[in-house]
């Protein structure tokens, strides 16, 4: 088995510090950062008050506070709504120009620090200033995690979808015992009733597919939308009552897959 390493300039880093941090952060994000410990890395996210996806996390725990991965295109943004929300709490907030890097498909070298990626196993470890030259580029390991059925950012977009149509809680990006956090009212109601209408799963279609955006059909009635991919393969925002029969998008024919990694009983199941 080949080990691959990539850069991802798409991630950047922001350094959190100061007496505060953990719990300045704790009141914030939908995971717990108060068991957070150095070389760890847990999967978050900052939610609206109404409780939709605005920033993708990784917390990495650090000697003394943590680093926050976040998409380098919003990292300013993120930096200028923490120090809004941080008031009186003494938490030093800057970016950090580490670079960020993958690595799937073996174990960690010994040489380099890793932690590994908290969502899934065969997603492999991230890495801060890695000394591994890059064997791949960001394509490819996008591509990987499209083939394990993971969405990412440019499925979730900003501020349009909830955590948990985005399988923030079975990936491990949520954790419901802790205590507030912004957004936690609706999420914790749609997980206690149990009633989830829409997730994001993979579908295969034969070629180059249809585009980003593209109405899916189940007859006449719309069943969800295409989100991102690549030939043959592609994430969907699909409601989850009408994605058991045939299935078309844009005058294709699309699959719909459910990963071994969800839950038996979510979503159901897949004629």
């Amino acid at each position: 088995m080949s080990i691959h390493h990539a850069l991802l300039p798409s991630r950047a880093l922001i350094a959190l510090g100061g007496e505060d941090w953990r719990s300045f952060l704790q009141g914030l994000i939908t995971q717990d950062v108060e068991t957070l410990a150095a070389g760890e890395a847990r999967f978050a996210a900052l939610l609206t008050p109404q409780g939709k996806l605005m920033y993708d996390l990784f917390v990495v725990g650090q000697a003394e506070g943590c680093w926050l991965e976040v998409e380098a295109e919003h990292r300013e943004a993120l930096i200028q709504r923490l120090k809004m929300y941080r008031l009186r709490a003494k938490a030093e907030i800057a970016a950090d120009e580490t670079p960020v890097s993958a690595l799937w498909g073996g174990p960690a070298p010994a040489q380099d620090e890793w932690v590994t990626d908290p969502r899934l196993p065969g997603l492999g470890f991230r890495s801060y200033g890695a000394s591994l030259p890059a064997t791949d580029d960001e394509e490819d390991y996008d591509a990987h995690r499209l083939e394990l059925g993971v969405p990412g950012p440019a499925d979730w977009g900003f501020e349009q979808t909830y955590p948990i149509e985005a399988n923030f809680d079975l990936l491990g990006g949520i954790d419901f015992k802790k205590g507030c956090f912004i957004g936690q009212e609706t999420t914790s109601r749609m997980k206690r009733r149990g009633q989830i209408k829409t997730r994001m799963l993979p579908i295969n279609f034969d070629g180059e597919g249809p585009a980003f955006g593209s109405e899916i059909l189940a007859g006449t009635l719309r069943a969800g939308e295409v989100l991102s991919g690549m030939d043959g393969r592609a994430m969907a925002s699909l409601r989850l009552d009408r994605i058991s029969g045939e299935l078309t998008a844009d005058g294709w024919e699309v699959r719909v897959e459910r990963p071994d990694w969800m839950a038996a009983d979510q979503p159901p199941p897949l004629s």
